[in-house]
């Protein structure tokens, strides 16, 4: 759904039947090629939230910790989506993540690109 931006992606599941605890490796392109490692730490289906914990790959080259929330509000036919980057910097040097925010922005717009067609 977004070419652009996601070359590749693996999903490792657990044994216990939940989602949460799977691994996803992905392999996307926000300043060149980059891999990413993340844990799926929740899942809210009521409030249709996930949360996501980068636990490898070129993020964690700048940041200690690294967590993505994703939320999608229903209201009658529009879905709203929210973003929650979570991060703790290596250094004051490491500028915010706004170039990843815009990532995230913009794989939601070709998934709706996509839903539309």
């Amino acid at each position: 759904m977004s070419p652009s931006y996601i070359q590749n992606m693996e999903v490792f599941m657990k044994v216990n039947g939940s989602l949460v605890g799977y691994i996803i490796f992905w392999n996307f392109t926000h300043d060149g090629e980059k891999v990413a490692k993340e844990i799926i730490e929740e899942i809210d289906e009521e409030k249709k939230l996930v949360k996501f914990k980068v636990s490898g790959g070129d993020i964690l080259e700048d940041y200690n910790s690294f967590y993505l929330t994703v939320h999608v509000e229903t209201k009658g036919e529009d879905n709203i989506v929210t973003w929650i980057l979570e991060y703790e910097k290596k250094n004051c040097n490491v500028p915010d993540p706004h170039t990843l925010m815009e990532l995230c922005l913009n794989i939601t717009k070709d998934i709706e690109t996509h839903h539309l067609n």
